[in-house]
């Protein structure tokens, strides 16, 4: 660590050649890159903070009482490149005056693509299917007028109504909605909170929302109960934390149609997994896709949820896209600059 008298940041992760430019390139500033390609070292990091104007991490590193201590007084801002902050003490980072940077909105249509491919994966038996091609199962298998046959997504002539339902209904819910329309979903129903009394907001929102798609009979706010009953497909687009820990319980599960999908691509915790595996054996709901488990990465090929037939997982990858991925860095990078220099962060989050 050089001793100058330049702001430095430390950076727990390069972000390739089209982002860290942002920040090498400048005079102003000393910067620390962890160097290998690989999560940052919890040791290297501590060591590298000390005297560190700002730090800019991603979402396996902690920022907690340990690594801002070992930072000490002269830290202005930590940015994160992620939406979530659940590895944030922002409890201390408000204690102590410290601005805090994260990257939403810019993967808003990245995880929304990701919802609609996993709501067909699951539907259509793509992940089971696709096994047995890998495994070289075809040739032996005996076609059936209704081998492989999964709930159709769009609506058919003997069943012309389709119902999407999504608990958390922001702005990630309501871009997966609008490539739903485009597949022939009729109706909308969602739960933000235990309360389905809506907001003369979120009215305003709605109505906006079914001028907008215009093939739309229905956008209702409703309770949790109605949203399990109803659901054709279900998505699941809430945060995560203590409020929303297993929403989705055996309770919930046993209440939703034989033919509904499930598809989580918030957070693990709001799914009790241990529930969706009785839910999927059992026959209670048809299947369900999910970029997310709790626990993860800790999801080895021996959990049961990996080796249901009917559950598709994908290794969290909602926001991996080439573009996406470089507009988080880039804002993660534009929030560090704002904080370290005493400038508007463009996604600072109130503490």
């Amino acid at each position: 660590m050089a001793s100058s008298q330049k702001p430095r940041v430390v950076v727990s992760r390069s972000l390739g050649s089209d982002v860290m430019p942002l920040l090498t390139g400048r005079a102003d500033l000393e910067v620390d890159v962890w160097p290998d390609d690989d999560s940052c070292d919890r040791k290297w990091l501590l060591e590298h903070v000390k005297g560190a104007s700002g730090i800019l991490v991603m979402v396996t590193d902690k920022v907690d009482l340990e690594l801002l201590d070992a930072a000490g007084p002269s830290l202005r801002v930590v940015s994160t490149m992620s939406v979530g902050y659940e590895h944030f003490d922002t409890v201390e980072l408000s204690k102590r005056g410290i601005r805090m940077g994260y990257t939403p909105d810019v993967l808003t249509d990245a995880v929304a693509d990701l919802t609609v491919m996993l709501a067909l994966m699951a539907g259509r038996n793509a992940g089971h299917t696709f096994s047995l091609v890998q495994s070289g199962q075809w040739p032996r298998m005996h076609w059936s007028p209704f081998a492989f046959c999964g709930p159709q997504l769009s609506p058919t002539l003997t069943s012309p109504k389709r119902t999407v339902g999504f608990l958390g209904f922001g702005r990630i819910s309501q871009a997966t909605l609008t490539r739903l329309v485009a597949f022939g979903v009729t109706h909308c129903i969602y739960s933000s909170r235990t309360s389905s009394t809506p907001s003369s907001t979120q009215t305003a929102r709605d109505a906006a929302l079914l001028e907008r798609l215009p093939t739309l009979q229905s956008l209702t706010p409703v309770s949790m109960d109605t949203l399990a009953k109803e659901s054709d497909l279900l998505v699941v687009l809430a945060p995560g934390g203590p409020e929303t820990y297993h929403l989705i319980d055996e309770g919930f599960l046993r209440k939703m149609k034989k033919h509904a999908v499930l598809v989580n691509t918030a957070r693990g915790t709001l799914v009790d997994s241990d529930a969706l595996l009785k839910a999927l054996k059992e026959g209670w709901i048809w299947g369900a896709g999910l970029d997310v488990v709790e626990g993860e990465p800790e999801v080895p090929g021996s959990h049961p949820l990996v080796g249901e037939p009917r559950c598709v997982i994908l290794p969290h990858i909602g926001s991996a896209t080439i573009e996406t991925r470089i507009d988080m860095g880039t804002l993660a990078v534009n929030n560090i600059l704002g904080g370290v220099l005493g400038e508007v962060m463009p996604a600072e989050l109130s503490l």
